[in-house]
């Protein structure tokens, strides 16, 4: 399966986590934007259900960052 690129994930969480907090506004457009970001959340991950692509995804990014972190020279 492919899999994202940590920073497309990053720019996803940051972006839903956003739209949550402007969510209790109750505006269309915004309604939408979060959508649109629960959706490509999912499709990024491979899942069908938002809470499981968060998990997915903040794993993923975890799993990126500790690799580069590991890999850093001395």
């Amino acid at each position: 399966m492919l899999s994202a690129h940590p920073a497309v994930l990053e720019e996803l969480l940051r972006r839903y986590d956003e739209l949550r907090a402007k969510h209790a506004e109750d505006h269309d457009e915004v309604r939408r934007r979060l959508e649109d970001v629960c959706y490509t959340l999912c499709v990024s991950t491979g899942t069908r259900d938002i809470a499981k692509a968060i998990d997915a995804a903040r794993e993923q990014v975890r799993r990126s960052s500790f690799g580069r972190w590991a890999s850093a020279p001395a």
